[in-house]
């Protein structure tokens, strides 16, 4: 069964400039807006997002494809363009246990997003274990080992489904951080060409001793670090010189790149990365903070048109719950006290994302959405909080609503994409 992932390989081995944008995110706003394309979808949630014990956001992946369906049916749009993938699928989530229970576990998640109906599968195996030697790198025989391990349980499930269960892949030991750097960093090394030939042959060698020669005809794509990457204070910006042989190797073998962290980068570089192969471009937390961005800008709109009693004091409400609940981003933020205040609110990391989806925070939202109603926002206000939309509105290609606003932040993200990956032929 053919794969809009497969003419998309194919597209790029013909020399043509083709790629697809992968939404990392399970916001439903960022989804909805996501869904006003007319093109193939490709949506993916990653190992600590979605998993068998519900991640953060509390979704299994047979979960998560009830969601993601739900919001296909209710806007509009048709499922037959929706590919599925799971990203870093692998021992991430359970990095600090012993090799033997975190790789059950990673079968264990695999086997369940498979059953679910995804159908690209990242596969991860890149970071060390509990019980590996914590004074040397993870040897990449042994990472290859564990990610065919992965891949046999992945194909054992859909062999279980029948015959029309084909799976794409996606290998690779350099794989960035989920989420972006935890740290700043000033520089990020390019993936060496002799790394990926040392990973491509330990990789192959790992899948036929599993008979898994059929899987690996499917391997489209492959994680190396083209040096782009992105953090709380600082974004790596793509810069095609230090990639140029890595350019040149994929065009010998017979996959594309996926890049992970494209997030802020520009039009420029994004089309950039497209000519250089790297086909795959995933986007998650550039989205939800647009949507993060234009919500702030509208309550600083409520505070001066509604009374204080009755505002929604909701970037109060998201401050709280951050704090109440530091988990997700107390090893990301550093600094003073004001420094992680900052960045709790405004950080490129946008680790306000774990908590759009918390019955208070939500209850915030609501309120504020509920202050403007239906009318439309005073335009000198529109031009001093949302001035990129104003000229839009006043012609009338954009509605003067706190829907359509806050959709129009997350698109203006989405178009830098879209407008770099060039529409797959066949399947839009």
């Amino acid at each position: 069964m053919s794969s809009p992932l497969d003419e998309l390989v194919r597209a790029q081995k013909r020399g043509e400039r083709r790629g697809i944008t992968s939404i990392c995110s399970a916001h439903p706003w960022v989804l909805k807006a996501a869904m006003r394309g007319d093109g193939t979808l490709l949506i993916e949630s990653t190992c600590n997002q979605v998993n068998q014990f519900g991640g953060y956001t509390g979704m299994t992946p047979d979960a998560f494809v009830t969601y993601v369906h739900g919001l296909a049916a209710e806007n509009s749009f048709p499922v037959e363009r929706l590919i599925l993938g799971g990203d870093h699928l692998g021992p991430y989530v359970w990095k600090n246990e012993p090799a033997v229970s975190a790789m059950q576990k990673s079968e264990d998640m695999v086997r369940a997003y498979v059953q679910a109906g995804y159908t690209k599968i990242h596969v991860d195996a890149s970071m060390k274990l509990g019980d590996d030697d914590p004074s040397c790198l993870l040897d990449v025989e042994l990472a290859a080992r564990r990610a065919a391990c992965l891949v046999k349980t992945a194909e054992s499930t859909c062999a279980d489904i029948g015959p029309e269960c084909k799976l794409r892949y996606v290998i690779g030991t350099e794989v960035p951080t989920p989420g972006g750097a935890t740290v700043h960093e000033d520089a990020v090394s390019v993936t060496k060409v002799e790394d990926i030939q040392q990973m491509l042959e330990v990789t192959r060698t790992s899948f036929f001793i599993e008979g898994l020669e059929a899987a690996w005809e499917r391997v489209i794509a492959l994680v190396v670090q083209p040096g782009v990457e992105f953090g709380d204070d600082f974004i790596q910006n793509y810069n095609p010189e230090v990639v140029y042989d890595l350019a040149r190797f994929v065009e010998i073998t017979p996959f594309v790149y996926e890049a992970h962290s494209t997030d802020y980068q520009t039009s420029d570089n994004l089309r950039n990365l497209i000519r250089d192969h790297f086909a795959i471009l995933k986007v998650g937390p550039a989205l939800t903070f647009a949507f993060r961005e234009a919500v702030f800008a509208l309550a600083m709109i409520e505070n001066e048109l509604v009374p204080l009693a009755q505002r929604s004091h909701l970037i109060e409400r998201l401050d709280e719950a951050m704090q109440r609940k530091p988990v997700y981003w107390m090893n990301r933020y550093h600094g003073t006290e004001r420094e992680m205040a900052l960045a709790r609110k405004y950080s490129l990391s946008d680790r306000v994302r774990y908590y759009w989806a918390l019955p208070d925070v939500q209850a915030a939202l609501n309120i504020l959405i509920k202050n403007f109603g239906k009318k439309p926002l005073p335009l000198s206000l529109v031009s001093q909080y949302f001035p990129r939309h104003y000229t839009s509105i006043r012609e009338g290609r954009l509605g003067n609503s706190v829907k359509a606003i806050l959709t129009e932040s997350i698109l203006v993200v989405l178009r830098g994409y879209i407008q770099a990956c060039e529409p797959i032929p066949g399947f839009d």
